[in-house]
C-alpha cells in the first residue's frame, strides 16, 4: 500500500449552517504543540476535535481520535476515516469549531467534519511516505572521510557519532535501501 504524509501544516476553513471548522493537517512531531497552540489562538471555539494516524516502533500503524464533547461518533472518527481514506500516516488532524446557533444534528456533524478534513487535505502538500530504518555502524578512521562523504551524498540522516580509538560509531536514519548501498558502498 502507497502512504503519503505531510512536512508542513495545511489549512482550509468550511461552514455549515452557521457554524464554521478550520481544519489543521500537520506532521505526528508537530501535533501536541499545534493543538495546544490552536486552543490558545482560538479561547472562544466550544470544539476541537482531533484524529492521528502513525507508524509505530513496530511498522503497526496506531490511530487516535476525539470528540472533543460532540456526540459519539460524530466528528472524531469521521476525520479519522478520512486520512484513512487518504492513506495518511504520521499526521493529525484539528477540526476547530465556532457555533453558529444551529444545531447540526449527528448527521449534520459527520458531513461538516468530514468535509473539513477532505478540504484540509485538499489544500495540502501532500509527499509519498518513506519508511525510514537505522543502521548503528562502526566505521574506522580509514574510511571516516569516505563515510561522511555518502551519508552527504546519499542524504542520510546522522542520528549520533562517537568517537572511540579506533573510529566512529554512527547512528544513521534513511530508507532501508539507502542504507544497504551505504554499507556497500563503503566496504562493511
Amino acid at each position: 500500500m502507497n502512504f503519503a504524509t505531510i512536512q508542513h501544516i495545511a489549512s482550509a476553513t468550511v461552514s455549515h449552517k452557521g457554524s464554521h471548522f478550520h481544519g489543521f493537517l500537520c506532521p505526528s512531531a508537530q501535533f501536541e504543540a499545534t493543538l495546544q497552540s490552536l486552543r490558545d489562538e482560538h479561547p472562544k471555539a466550544v470544539h476541537f476535535v482531533t484524529s492521528t494516524r502513525a507508524f509505530n516502533a513496530h511498522k503497526q500503524i496506531v490511530e487516535s481520535f476525539s470528540d472533543d464533547g460532540e456526540p459519539k461518533g460524530s466528528s472524531g472518527m469521521p476525520t479519522l476515516n478520512v486520512l484513512r481514506g487518504a492513506n495518511l500516516v504520521n499526521v493529525g488532524f484539528v477540526s476547530v469549531r465556532y457555533f453558529g446557533g444551529t444545531l447540526l444534528g449527528i448527521g449534520g456533524l459527520v458531513r461538516a467534519y468530514t468535509d473539513c478534513a477532505l478540504q484540509t487535505i485538499a489544500s495540502a502538500a501532500l509527499v509519498p511516505y518513506i519508511a525510514l530504518d537505522s543502521l548503528c555502524v562502526h566505521v574506522p578512521f580509514a574510511k571516516l572521510q569516505h563515510a561522511q562523504y555518502l551519508i552527504k551524498k546519499l542524504d542520510i540522516a546522522m542520528l549520533q557519532q562517537n568517537f572511540d580509538s579506533t573510529g566512529a560509531e554512527l547512528v544513521l536514519q534513511a530508507s532501508g535501501e539507502i542504507l544497504r548501498s551505504f554499507e556497500a558502498a563503503l566496504g562493511i
